[in-house]
């Protein structure tokens, strides 16, 4: 045997896989996951859930991919990469919920989750089947680190109105974890006034993450962003908490730097290099 044959191959770098759909106009979904990941430094993989039709303008159609399909995609990843951390973004349908459920409990155990439950686009088209909701919260919840709604979301999850005030965000975000995640973070984003607030509870205490309003019209991502962002970090080790600070802090450098790009008619990307010089 020779000395190369024999000698131990070297560790495998660390990967977050991203779960989700692709957006054809580059700003979020997979493809701006597998951006975040490259401007956060770590290996990015993929099992794409869904095929939209979409610019900065809107989403003017959806496809959904097989569940078998989305299940191979994941034991593919996982059977051979070093995944670290998992986010999950549009999912699309039940079918597709559960089979990216039944393999992250086969595959994902110590492995951190982070779901973005990712149910209406920014432009309003919905990116996830009504009837899917209970899929979610049955089959993903509980295997999840994080749940990363807007508030929107939390209050469709919950079937209840959105939520107007700091305590009714912070009911919602006990609510929520009634369900079965580990954590909930709700992005205050949308929300008016001149800073946002995320809120998390992680079944013990409510922190509050507080940032200055960006005045940009070049959004559309972001949630996916940060999202991303946070499953980045913590593949990279952050505890939740350092995680989502970092997150929000690359995201923040995203949306200030966001007018220098001009992408679109509409509601253009965040400016996921902006870390980075401009070749």
């Amino acid at each position: 045997m020779n000395a190369d044959a024999s000698a131990a191959a070297p560790p495998k770098e660390p990967a977050v896989l991203s779960i989700a759909g692709s957006d054809s106009s580059g700003g979020a979904g997979i493809q701006g996951d597998l951006k975040t990941f490259a401007a956060l430094g770590i290996y990015g993989a993929t099992a794409i859930t869904a095929i939209t039709a979409q610019n900065t303008k809107g989403v003017s159609a959806v496809h959904l991919v097989p569940g078998d399909i989305v299940a191979a995609q994941i034991d593919a990843v996982f059977a051979d990469l070093n995944v670290r951390a998992v986010k999950t973004g549009m999912l699309g349908g039940a079918e597709q919920i559960e089979a990216t459920a039944d393999r992250l409990r086969h595959w994902a155990g110590g492995v951190p989750v982070v779901v973005d439950p990712v149910m209406v686009s920014t432009s309003g088209a919905r990116l996830l089947e009504p009837s899917a909701v209970h899929a979610l919260i049955e089959g993903l919840f509980p295997l999840a680190d994080l749940i990363t709604p807007n508030l929107a979301e939390a209050a469709a999850l919950l079937d209840v109105s959105i939520a107007r005030t700091d305590e009714e965000i912070e009911a919602q975000a006990r609510g929520i974890h009634a369900l079965g995640p580990r954590a909930v973070l709700i992005k205050g984003g949308h929300a008016g006034g001149a800073t946002a607030t995320d809120v998390l509870f992680d079944g013990t205490e409510i922190q509050r993450f507080i940032a200055p309003r960006v005045p940009t019209r070049n959004t559309h991502g972001t949630g996916c962003t940060l999202s991303a962002a946070i499953a980045a970090h913590r593949a990279q080790g952050l505890p939740l908490v350092a995680a989502i600070e970092a997150a929000k802090a690359y995201v923040q450098g995203a949306l200030l730097a966001a007018d220098a790009l001009h992408i679109g008619d509409g509601a253009g990307p965040l400016a996921h290099f902006w870390k980075m010089p401009k070749i």
